[in-house]
């Protein structure tokens, strides 16, 4: 019987002495998980090959980190992914920047020539958009009932004057001047109403001349057709100074110095450079384009421009020293941008960062980072895509932009 037992005893403690090994081995196997160098979403805990391309799984050590957010990556990953960090320093930025425009009327320059009073348009004398209207010149003749009895007031005022003399209890004087002010003021010259005076003959249709001169922009009214009082017959536009009209992107409005003095090049003359201010910059951003409108003033010596013309609008903007990035190190989305920065070797966090200026491949980083910071540079959609399929969340989550 105590044979027996001894026998059961031993057994017992060859069994549990079995069992210690296989939690150890276990245990030891649990510091590692299995993954294919060429599809890293493979993953398994134990050898075998990659169902994709069928290679055999490495293994890679399990890193114990504090800090959620790190991601690690073997030698083999940083390879295939071609994972490059660089060590951030101060750079200098600020170029050339040039947009393309067109050539259009200075709208402070813009007039409307427009009929005093109601009537029927007899004639226009200018037709056609781009004819250019001296000061002076006659734009059109009208017929108004309203304006020929105006007329015939004032002819009936001279005449009694011419009767009664001035001995009346009524000042002639006042009457008279009454009636040629309304003449004046419905668009008929100090000239015109000389003549009726000398003449005393009223003619059915009115000429109106030009107070301003300048080109054709617009012709609002046919001939034939009748014109309210006020409205406009013609718009007409002086060319002493032109609008270079272009669009900017917002990425390059921290490029553009409204207070700086712009080159507008025009190609059809011979590159013709002319300098101008900026004279507005549009406040409002359309959302769907992210496109801004800017518009420079310049001379027009010799009326040799005009509208419709295609330029070139440079804006020279001042160096500066900043730090930088190759643009491909920024990754962006609609919650801000960020970048990876190695914190040792085979270790990358994921940062939140603000942008600024961006020339050709490099963009400015004002606050995120600081010099001495070592940077992905290339391969960073890679590392960001390794950090989602290993945490199944995007690694932006839960950063706090207002704190930057």
């Amino acid at each position: 019987m105590k044979k027996i037992l001894l026998l059961l005893f031993a057994g017992l403690l060859l069994i549990i002495s079995c069992k210690q090994k296989e939690e150890q081995h276990n245990h030891a196997d649990s510091d590692l998980y299995y993954t294919c160098s060429m599809h890293p979403q493979v993953v398994s805990d134990k050898p075998g090959k990659c169902p994709i391309c069928h290679m055999d799984l490495v293994p890679v050590k399990r890193e114990k980190s504090d800090d959620p957010g790190v991601l690690t990556l073997n030698d083999e990953q940083i390879r295939l992914g071609n994972i490059h960090a660089d060590t951030i320093k101060n750079g200098t930025i600020g170029d050339n920047v040039i947009l393309t425009g067109v050539l259009n009327f200075n709208q402070n320059q813009k007039e409307a020539i427009s009929a005093r009073v109601m009537g029927r348009i007899e004639k226009l004398y200018y037709k056609n958009i781009g004819d250019y209207v001296t000061k002076g010149s006659p734009v059109f003749e009208i017929y108004s009932e309203e304006l020929n009895n105006a007329q015939q007031e004032y002819l009936l005022a001279l005449e009694r004057k011419n009767v009664l003399g001035t001995g009346t209890a009524i000042d002639l004087n006042e009457l008279i001047q009454s009636a040629k002010n309304k003449l004046l003021l419905w668009g008929m010259t100090q000239g015109q109403v000389q003549n009726l005076a000398n003449s005393k003959k009223i003619s059915p249709f009115t000429t109106f001349y030009s107070p301003y001169s300048g080109h054709v922009i617009s012709v609002d009214v046919l001939e034939g057709g009748y014109a309210m009082d006020g409205e406009t017959v013609l718009n007409v536009a002086g060319l002493s100074t032109l609008w270079a009209e272009a669009q900017a992107y917002t990425s390059q409005m921290s490029l553009i110095n409204p207070n700086s003095v712009a080159t507008v090049r025009i190609p059809d003359l011979g590159n013709l450079e002319i300098s101008g201010k900026v004279d507005f910059v549009n406040p409002e951003i359309d959302p769907s384009t992210r496109i801004n409108l800017i518009r420079v003033s310049i001379p027009n010596k010799n009326n040799q421009l005009t509208p419709g013309m295609p330029v070139y609008i440079s804006f020279q903007s001042p160096k500066r020293q900043t730090l930088t990035l190759p643009i491909d190190a920024v990754l962006r989305s609609g919650t801000g941008a960020s970048v990876w920065v190695q914190v040792e070797k085979g270790k990358f966090k994921n940062k939140m960062v603000e942008t600024g200026m961006e020339l050709d491949h490099s963009i400015e980083i004002t606050s995120g980072l600081k010099e001495g910071d070592v940077v992905v540079t290339t391969g960073a959609y890679h590392i960001q895509s390794e950090y989602t399929l290993k945490n199944g969340t995007n690694p932006m989550t839960g950063h706090d932009m207002s704190k930057m």
